[in-house]
């Protein structure tokens, strides 16, 4: 039978894993869904996604792909998948796709949220999902920062110091900032063509350096002018970082 391209979107807390990818002695989300999808289709296949995620983050909706050559309908795979993983793993839709669509190569873009607990005390219930800042942040700072992010740049300042990226420059769609005046949760939204390794994560925790008074607006515009990494702020910690959507 020849094979076919099954789409799934995924959704899962990351807390326990040491990201997406595979990797030897590690507990990590493509190592599961393989090794479930070899259990009901009693075939190895290679699970491609639209991207890694980190150790520790979580994803709302995740795409990835993999060839089959099992007769089962995509809806029987998705329950039966279910089935079998971990509580803390979801696949939330499945569905045959075309043979040239690629989870990683066909993305137009990424929407990535962070989250942030600004008040004196954590929240019990999220911390696995935000990030605790008990000093009160600046909106102004802030929301400054993040209207210079919109358009295109080069975010070499905001990328890993081992990055495997050989092209920093990315075009940010969509740049918001939610509840900052008026709840203690706060919501970062970036859209992107594409996102380097750790560019989110770095990029909140420099903009919470403007919010705690460390530096201003003017500073963080000339972090991101800089094109280095060593001048930018702290990567924020991975637990309030979602993958909330790719598109294609």
């Amino acid at each position: 039978m020849d094979k076919r391209k099954i789409k799934m979107v995924l959704a899962y807390d990351g807390t326990r894993y040491h990201g997406w990818q595979r990797q030897k002695n590690a507990l990590t989300i493509q190592a599961i869904v393989e090794d479930k999808i070899q259990i009901l289709t009693r075939n190895h296949a290679a699970v491609i996604a639209s991207g890694r995620t980190d150790a520790g983050v979580h994803a709302l909706h995740h795409v990835c792909h993999f060839l089959t050559a099992s007769p089962m309908a995509p809806e029987s795979i998705r329950k039966g998948l279910n089935s079998l993983l971990p509580e803390d793993i979801l696949v939330r839709h499945a569905e045959q796709a075309p043979l040239d669509f690629h989870a990683r190569y066909s993305v137009k873009s990424k929407t990535y949220e962070y989250r942030i607990v600004n008040q004196e005390q954590p929240d019990l219930f999220l911390r696995r999902y935000a990030w605790h800042m008990p000093r009160k942040l600046d909106a102004d700072g802030m929301e400054a920062c993040v209207s210079l992010l919109r358009g295109r740049h080069d975010f070499s300042s905001f990328k890993a110091a081992r990055s495997e990226n050989l092209n920093p420059v990315r075009e940010i769609i969509r740049a918001e900032l939610h509840g900052l005046r008026d709840s203690a949760l706060i919501r970062f939204v970036f859209e992107a063509n594409g996102f380097l390794r750790h560019m989110v994560r770095n990029l909140v925790g420099t903009i919470v350096e403007v919010g705690a008074g460390r530096i201003g607006p003017e500073e963080f515009l000339k972090i991101l002018e800089a094109k280095d990494r060593k001048k930018a702020g702290l990567n924020a910690p991975p637990q309030g970082l979602f993958l909330t959507m790719v598109r294609y």
